[in-house]
């Protein structure tokens, strides 16, 4: 049999040496570079003088935005509090703001080994209940706002991490589940993986939102922002249920025999040994279903809640401000950038942290 080729080792010492041979090693390389150049160059100037040397940062109509020859970001300085915030009470704004603030320092703590201890869910059901009071209202002064009138940011913020706290223990539990040597409780987790994994997110909200109304007794009602998150979390359940089945059969059989041999349990086996092991197996694929899930909240538009997507569209259908949708999308997606770039920095941290504890 003839033996593979192995590519030459990139050259060391100084820094531009190793690039040249990175992106010149090969014919191929060398065409993909020059290829890769060729669109920069016809790419980013243009992208840059249309974004900010022609663009107009302060004009006070849309007239005067439409005679620039750049990106009108005025109109992002104009409508961002409605974009932010939806159709929340103008004077009462603040209020959203201060609880999306407190939402991401309370992910942030959760985040830092420091503060991992028991208090973290004390300091959770505090800072939750006070979200809760600023967002509702109707107590210690704040007039109540209705959640139908919640939107933008603060409520993207909260369908992703209610649906990633709701979600990751059923993942759990149904991944187990599905490993499971009872045939009912294996029957039950297949079932409810391939199905849900087998129609669209859309599919899911619109029956949270149409028919699960229609199955409910007289005179009982369920929100319809709470219908939401229940299909956002059963949707992301069934797909963390899948990667975590992932990194429970990549874990050796000998692990556990040895926790058979020291006596433990099944569910002390689970917490202490291969669960621990199994998740720091798959801590990049989760990730990327967190980051796919907080992308995925703006489908919630579809029926009629104002995310920060719908929140935009609404900022572009006020008449004297339409034609600038990319100037809003592109601030959209910023923000979702800056989130879901967060979380792939967290993941590989965590994932660095985490790897020299497997100890098989």
């Amino acid at each position: 049999m003839a033996e593979r080729a192995v590519p030459a080792p990139l050259p060391r010492g100084n820094p531009l040496r190793r690039l040249a041979g990175g992106l010149f090693a090969t014919p191929l390389n060398t065409m993909m570079t020059a290829l890769m150049a060729w669109l920069l160059l016809m790419t980013v100037p243009a992208a840059v003088e249309w974004l900010f040397i022609n663009a107009d940062f302060h004009a006070a109509t849309a007239q005067e935005c439409r005679a620039s020859a750049g990106a009108c970001w005025a109109f992002i300085a104009h409508k961002h509090r409605l974009i932010l915030f939806g159709i929340y009470p103008y004077d009462e704004q603040w209020r959203p703001l201060l609880a999306s603030l407190i939402l991401i320092a309370l992910v942030v703590c959760s985040c830092l080994r420091r503060f991992r201890h028991a208090w973290l869910a004390g300091l959770w059901a505090a800072a939750l209940a006070c979200a809760g009071i600023l967002m509702w209202g109707g107590v210690f002064g704040l007039s109540y706002v209705e959640n139908r009138l919640w939107g933008g940011l603060p409520l993207t913020l909260m369908l992703a991490t209610f649906g990633v706290a709701g979600a990751f223990p059923l993942g759990v539990l149904l991944a187990l589940g599905r490993r499971s040597e009872m045939p009912a409780v294996k029957g039950v987790c297949v079932v409810y993986i391939e199905l849900i994994r087998g129609v669209p997110l859309i599919s899911l909200l619109f029956m949270s939102s149409v028919m699960l109304p229609l199955f409910l007794p007289e005179g009982v009602s369920i929100d319809k922002l709470l219908r939401a998150q229940i299909a956002i979390i059963l949707f992301a359940a069934a797909y963390i249920a899948e990667t975590v089945r992932g990194g429970l059969q990549a874990i050796p059989k000998g692990q556990f025999e040895g926790a058979a041999s020291l006596g433990l349990g099944y569910w002390r086996t689970m917490s202490s040994v291969i669960l621990p092991q199994a998740l720091t197996i798959v801590i990049g694929p989760l990730v990327g279903i967190f980051i796919s899930l907080f992308k995925d909240t703006s489908l919630v538009m579809i029926i009629g809640i104002f995310d920060l997507t719908q929140a935009a569209k609404v900022a572009l259908s006020d008449p004297q401000w339409q034609g600038f949708s990319t100037e809003a999308y592109l601030f959209i997606g910023g923000i979702y950038f800056v989130f879901c770039y967060a979380m792939s920095r967290y993941s590989r941290a965590l994932e660095r942290q985490r790897r020299p504890d497997a100890m098989w």
